[in-house]
């Protein structure tokens, strides 16, 4: 073949094959890729989103960003004073100013920028009008201004967040930010040591409760700055949920002189949940739950559990970090004490602190409370302990006894807990004492303060504030795992309360020919207690709940056999089980069932059957909606 004839063939093949497959197509994509390629941007997939993308490639900057970023953005600032409405460069903007800042460049005050942008892009008038609804920007602009704000306030190690005002730096000039101190106080408290929630994740907590909408959502410690019964109530090491703001106050020329002001806000969740800006209601980014786990991650509370088993005076019984909360006191709101049970802590109720706290209508209209004691001691001086814990703040919140919502209190307790709720709604008589002494409690020799203790301990009336008990996994007839073995090595290894056990000793000496002298020189333990069979437990059996008292059971099976003759691992069904109560639910379950969503939604639903029946009438006053 000729030179000339073999070029013309090729050139025949060569079109041949290009016409065969066109240099444009489609590829079906799966699901996950999809998804990314529709929604995905920046802050998703690390790559910035398309629009941002088309926006370089029209403008001609697509190459020489990869190369002069800091160059670009400068010159794309300038043409969007040229064109100050402009909200595909507006968006393009916060986007790239964000990927610089985190690909090195320029740090926090480009971090700063890309909020100025995206705020901008948001509640700028001339563009808010012509967004569509649609769009996904918005909620993408709305991201890139809750990070990039966090970022700009960051410590220099990153790892706190700086709340505070003066003047900081912009790529394109300055920003004035004023801030008022006083936004810091909380309940009798200082806010301080703030930290991003949006970069942190969350782990051991089923749900993660995050209301989306602009600003920084922040987790804070507190400090304490006052005494007063309210601030005493908030645990010391609570992590407070709140969101930061900075509305940017700026006129046309803000933008092309490079001098803006802005007003840093911090909003708590008890303060607000909604902002209006330029006269629109726009819901606050929140992230309760990061708080709460951070809380939990930095608490000693873990620790505590153990050693509130073993060792009596973990806790002296008159502390006031007895009964805990995770705000500050609220009059209008029915106390809900969650009291744990054995070898455990107010750790062991994270699950169902974290879906009813969260839950608009629980949180409106009640506050979670939590009680601790040493789970070692007799029941009777633990319930003596939650007693008189409840009957001092009650009487410190509401001296002159007016809150009708204050007495409407309602007590869930878990296993052991759930004893004490029990004892906090029955009328004692003579019951326990004879549990000590077939004597009459006058003929005991005893001093003052052992006399004092011991009635305090063991003759008791309802609390007359309590209005509803809930029994979660309650071994009312006694726990089979508390047999012989399991209580020698109990007693072998705690250590009883010192002061209980010293007026024990005192009164078994003055008392030595009497029988109540081999009780007190040997004092039970809760486990001792709650053997089935044992005095304590037969006279709880005699003791009923207390008139116009709503009482519930929820009782843990684990499997799937015949409910009345299983068990939990720890409480048989029959032992759980509490004639007259309310209602009963069964749970499949383990013994620690507090966290079990079939228990929490039980929960839920009385609390809401309590809420109707409190504030029916003027019995307890609703908040305002």
């Amino acid at each position: 073949m000729e030179w000339g004839s073999a070029v013309r063939v090729a050139a025949v093949i060569g079109f041949l094959a290009s016409c065969g497959r066109p240099p444009i197509g489609v590829v079906r994509l799966d699901m996950d890729e999809a998804g990314r390629e529709v929604a995905g941007s920046l802050l998703t997939t690390g790559k910035i989103s398309p629009q941002t993308a088309i926006e370089l490639q029209t403008r001609g900057f697509a190459q020489r960003y990869r190369k002069e970023p800091a160059a670009v953005l400068a010159e794309l600032h300038q043409r969007l004073l040229a064109s100050p409405s402009d909200d595909r460069l507006l968006f393009a903007l916060a986007e790239l100013s964000f990927d610089h800042a985190v690909h090195g460049g320029g740090g926090r005050r480009y971090f700063l920028a890309s909020a100025v942008y995206a705020w901008e892009f948001l509640f700028g008038e001339t563009v808010r009008a012509r967004v569509a609804t649609f769009d996904g920007r918005p909620r993408r602009a709305a991201n890139l201004y809750n990070l990039g704000l966090a970022r700009s306030f960051a410590s220099i190690d990153g790892k706190n967040v700086r709340v505070a005002g003066g003047t900081r730096k912009l790529p394109f000039g300055t920003i004035d930010v004023a801030f008022d101190p006083s936004q810091l106080f909380w309940g009798g408290r200082k806010l301080v040591r703030f930290t991003s929630a949006s970069e942190l994740d969350v782990r051991g907590l089923r749900n993660r409760y995050r209301t989306l909408g602009i600003g920084a959502p922040l987790n804070a410690a507190t400090r304490a700055v006052e005494r007063s019964p309210e601030a005493d109530l908030v645990l010391p090491a609570v992590r407070v949920p709140v969101t930061m703001l900075l509305r940017i106050e700026e006129d046309a020329s803000s933008l092309a002189t490079g001098r803006l002001r802005g007003r840093l806000e911090i909003h708590t969740t008890a303060d607000a949940d909604h902002v209006a800006i330029d006269g629109t209601d726009v819901p606050l980014e929140i992230d309760p739950t990061a708080a709460f786990a951070q809380m939990l991650a930095e608490s000693p509370i873990w620790a505590r559990e153990r050693a509130g088993f073993l060792a009596g005076d973990v806790l002296p019984w008159d502390s006031a970090s007895q009964l805990g909360a995770l705000e500050p006191y609220r009059p209008e709101r029915i106390p809900v004490v969650l009291i744990h049970g054995t070898v455990s802590s107010a750790a062991r109720w994270a699950q169902m602190v974290n879906d009813l706290g969260n839950e608009p209508e629980i949180r409106r209209r009640f506050q979670l409370w939590a009680f601790t004691y040493s789970t070692s001691s007799p029941i009777l001086y633990s319930a003596m302990q939650l007693r008189e814990t409840l009957g001092r703040t009650v009487d410190a919140l509401d001296p002159a006894g007016t809150n009708a919502c204050l007495r409407q209190m309602v007590l869930v307790g878990h296993s052991q807990g759930g004893l004490l709720a029990r004892l906090m709604v029955s009328e004692s008589g003579n019951r326990f004492w004879q549990y000590f002494s077939p004597d009459p409690f006058e003929q005991i020799v005893l001093t003052p303060a052992s006399r004092d203790l011991l009635r305090r301990v063991a003759f008791f009336s309802p609390v007359p504030f309590v209005r509803r008990v809930v029994f979660l996994a309650t071994p009312h007839q006694g726990s089979y795992v508390a047999g012989g073995l399991i209580r020698g090595l109990v007693h072998r290894l705690v250590r009883l309360p010192s002061n209980l056990v010293s007026a024990g000793e005192k009164a078994a000496a003055e008392n030595a020919n009497r029988e109540i002298a081999g009780h007190l020189r040997r004092l039970p333990t809760s486990v001792d207690n709650m053997a089935p069979g044992s005095p304590f437990m037969d006279a709880l059996a005699d003791v009923p709940i207390a008139p116009g008292v709503a009482a519930h059971s929820i009782v843990a099976v684990k499997g799937d056999g015949p409910v009345e003759t299983g068990g939990d691992g720890v409480v048989r069904y029959a032992s759980a089980h509490l004639d007259g109560v309310d209602s009963e639910v069964v749970v499949r379950s383990a013994h620690s069932c507090q966290g079990n969503p079939r228990t929490i939604e039980e929960v839920r639903r009385i609390l809401h059957e309590h809420a109707v029946a409190a504030f029916d009438g003027d019995r307890c006053r609703p908040p305002d909606d």
